[in-house]
């Protein structure tokens, strides 16, 4: 049976989360997830490959549009919900509109009351500044 999507990338935001809070590398985390009972879907294994391959360039793109924010200064939740987001957007064929949605229903579930308002304005600018540069 195949597991949601949305429910799939919020088990790629879990592992990310866990590397991230733990201070362990994403691999090993992922790794470990894989041999519980309940191993992440194969949609949420291929998300958590994907932002560890593009780590730098995706916390590279948060920092240059996170203004006034410091990325070891965000929630642990946003930070690495915006590292999954922006992976989606510039590295998979899923639609923009839905790659923002998911992430900002996944803020306003899991982090603060003003984090999906930050997560969709940074999503939103870095698409607007990515279509006006091509």
């Amino acid at each position: 049976m195949e597991v949601p999507r949305h429910a799939a990338r919020k088990r790629a935001l879990d592992v990310l989360f866990e590397s991230d809070l733990r201070r362990r590398p994403l691999e090993v985390v992922l790794h470990d997830h894989r041999q519980t009972d309940d191993p992440p879907p194969p949609f949420a294994v291929e998300l958590v490959v994907g932002v560890d391959a593009h780590w730098a360039e995706l916390d590279e793109l948060i920092v240059a549009y996170a203004r006034d924010w410091r990325l070891d200064r965000m929630p642990i939740v946003d930070r690495n919900l915006l590292r999954l987001a922006l992976y989606e957007l510039l590295h998979t064929d899923v639609p923009v509109a839905v790659a923002i949605d998911e992430a900002v229903r996944l803020a306003k579930e899991l982090s603060t009351e003003d984090s999906g308002r930050f997560v969709n304005g940074l999503l939103a600018k870095v698409i607007e500044t990515r279509k006006a540069g091509m």
